[in-house]
């Protein structure tokens, strides 16, 4: 067995503060609206955000069950302004599973 750390939604504070701070904006694809119907939603998030504080600032703000957090990171494109060369920024998605009877309306506001 592994000397692994325990990792627990219960241990996890987080402020009210960090809670609006954590989820940015949802992500409006058509590939992230497909994931509704296994009732995921998608959230642009920090860097630097963990998988539980996540999970707690989503149970915390929208009120809901959160059955699973996957994370990835996406890297920012290389473009042109202007015959200019500039890179987007990096950017973290979560895709949020929800527990079966709970859903969050991404149309409306927090």
């Amino acid at each position: 067995m592994s000397k692994g750390r325990a990792r627990t939604t219960a241990g996890v504070k987080v402020s009210d503060e960090r809670m609006l701070e954590l989820i940015r904006k949802p992500v409006i694809t058509e590939k992230a609206t497909l994931g509704g119907e296994h009732n995921q939603v998608t959230f642009q998030v920090p860097l630097e955000a963990s998988k539980p504080e996540i999970r707690a600032a989503i149970e915390g703000l929208f009120k809901v069950k959160v059955k699973a957090v996957n994370t990835l990171r996406q890297q920012g494109k290389a473009k042109r302004f202007r015959g200019r060369p500039g890179q987007r920024s990096d950017y973290k998605k979560a895709m949020v599973t929800l527990e079966e009877g709970h859903s969050i309306d991404v149309t409306t506001g927090i």
